[in-house]
C-alpha cells in the first residue's frame, strides 16, 4: 500500500472521505489518518469484490453498490481492525468481520432513511437509497446487505476455528438484532414527542448505536487467537463508553453542523421530534458528556500496550469530528 506524506495524506483523505471543513475542525494525527485510510481502503476492496459479483438482479445488485460504496466514514470496520490490532491479531484475519460490520450498517441506513422510518432523502451526500431507486428496492438491498454480512462471517477460513467464527455470527446478530440495533430503533421510534431522562437516553442509544460498535470491537477481538478474559473486559468497557460518546457527538452535530458537512439534513431529530442529548443537557452538558466518556473509554485500555494506541485516537476523534 503507498504510504503518503501527512500532508498529501490529508488532501488525499479529504478528497475521499471526509468533508474539507470537518477534516480540518478534527485535526486528525497524522498516525490515525494514515490507519483510517488503511482500513477504509482495506474494507472497500473486501466489499466492492463481494458486491460485484453477479447476481439475477442487475438493479439489485447496483442497488447494493450505490447503498454501501463511494461514501461513508466507515469507522464501524476501523474499531474491528483497530481491536484486532491491540491485541497483535493478523488484519487480514479480520477483513470478513469488518465488511460484515459495515455491511450491517449500511442496511440499517438504507432502512433508517425510508419513508416509514426517519424518512430521509439525502445519505452521505447524495440521494438517499429509496429516491435513487425506489421504496420496495430499497428495503431488499437491506435484506440483501443484512444476509450476506453473515454469509462473510460464516464462510471458511484457514486461520479462525470453527467456534471462533460460530462466536463471532452470533456477536453480530445480537448487536443487530432485537436486544440490540432493532430493539434501540424499536426505542426510538416510541420515544418520538415524549419526554426522556438520562436513563433512558442511555439505554436508547446503547442499543441502537452502541451495541453495533461494541460489536465491531468484539469481532476484531474474535479474530485474533484466544483473547484473553481481561483483554475482552477491558476492550467491552472501551466499546461502551465509546459508542454513547459517539451517539452524543452525533446529537451534537445534528444541532450544529450544516447539512452540507453532515452529508444528511440537519436538524432531522428536531424536525422527527426525537429526544437527544442537547435537549436534555443542553449543548455545553452534552459537549461535557462527550468528553467525559471519551476519557472513561481511554481510561479503559491503560493495561493495553501501544497496539491499542489507534483505538485511542479513535476515541479522541469521534468526540471532535465535524460530521
Amino acid at each position: 500500500m503507498v504510504k503518503l506524506k501527512p500532508l498529501r495524506l490529508l488532501i488525499h483523505l479529504t478528497a475521499t472521505t471526509l468533508p474539507t471543513d470537518s477534516l480540518l475542525m478534527t485535526a486528525i494525527p497524522p498516525t490515525l489518518a494514515q490507519f483510517l485510510t488503511d482500513c477504509q481502503q482495506r474494507v472497500d476492496l473486501t466489499l466492492r469484490q463481494t458486491l460485484e459479483q453477479a447476481q439475477p438482479s442487475e438493479k439489485l445488485r447496483q442497488a447494493m453498490l450505490y447503498a454501501s460504496l463511494d461514501g461513508g466514514k466507515r469507522l464501524r470496520p476501523v474499531w474491528v481492525y483497530g481491536a484486532a490490532q491491540a491485541l497483535q491479531g493478523d488484519l487480514k484475519q479480520a477483513d470478513a468481520a469488518a465488511c460484515a460490520v459495515e455491511l450491517i450498517h449500511c442496511y440499517s441506513l438504507a432502512h433508517d432513511d425510508l419513508p416509514a422510518m426517519d424518512d430521509d432523502d439525502l445519505r452521505r451526500g447524495k440521494p438517499s437509497l429509496h429516491k435513487a431507486y425506489d421504496e420496495a428496492t430499497a428495503i431488499l438491498v437491506g435484506d440483501g446487505l443484512q444476509s450476506l454480512a453473515f454469509e462473510l462471517l460464516s464462510a471458511p477460513q484457514e486461520a479462525l476455528s470453527a467456534e471462533q467464527q460460530l462466536a463471532m455470527v452470533r456477536c453480530l446478530s445480537q448487536a443487530a438484532g432485537a436486544l440490540g440495533m432493532v430493539g434501540g430503533q424499536s426505542l426510538d421510534f416510541e420515544a418520538v414527542g415524549q419526554s426522556a431522562d438520562a436513563s433512558d437516553l442511555e439505554t436508547l442509544h446503547r442499543l441502537k448505536t452502541g451495541a453495533l460498535i461494541r460489536a465491531s470491537v468484539q469481532l476484531g477481538a474474535l479474530s485474533c487467537v484466544s483473547p484473553g478474559a481481561l483483554e475482552i473486559e477491558q476492550l467491552a468497557s472501551y466499546a461502551d463508553n465509546v459508542g454513547l460518546a459517539f451517539q452524543v457527538q452525533d446529537d451534537i452535530l445534528d444541532q450544529t453542523a450544516d447539512t452540507a458537512t453532515l452529508g444528511k439534513p440537519q436538524g432531522s431529530d428536531a424536525a422527527n421530534n426525537k429526544p437527544t442529548y442537547v435537549d436534555l443537557l443542553g449543548l455545553d452538558g452534552a459537549r461535557n458528556l462527550a468528553q467525559q466518556l471519551t476519557e472513561q473509554a481511554i481510561s479503559s485500555l491503560e493495561q493495553l500496550g501501544s497496539g491499542a494506541d489507534h483505538l485511542r485516537e479513535l476515541a479522541t476523534y469521534i468526540t471532535s469530528r465535524g460530521h
